[in-house]
């Protein structure tokens, strides 16, 4: 039986923030799209190349833990990052709470 359903992207714009979990270095960037499996964001032409390091994307009330999969110029200079989703790990949840949670909470 062939599968009928696809999960396709849907254009979604919101602000968005990339963090490289080793370097703690972050990225502004508006989203494109998105889907289940991936998101796209445009960055500004003075962002590295992110393409293949893994990531920690927060775009609103999404949190994803993606690789940089592919890179594509766009319009004035900027550049549209594909990321494809991956499952979170151990590592990466933990660098999460660490880092999100209040300094002064006790």
């Amino acid at each position: 039986m062939k599968e009928r359903r696809q999960l396709n992207r849907v254009d979604y714009e919101s602000k968005s923030v990339i963090v490289l979990p080793d370097t703690a270095n972050k990225y502004i960037g508006t989203t494109k799209n998105i889907s289940p499996l991936g998101i796209a964001i445009i960055v500004s032409e003075d962002t590295p190349s992110l393409l293949g390091k893994s990531v920690i994307i927060v775009a609103e009330t999404l949190i994803m833990y993606a690789d940089a999969v592919r890179e594509d110029p766009s319009e004035n200079g900027q550049r549209v990052v594909a990321f494809t989703a991956k499952r979170f790990t151990q590592d990466v949840l933990e660098y999460l709470f660490e880092h999100i949670s209040p300094q002064d909470a006790k």
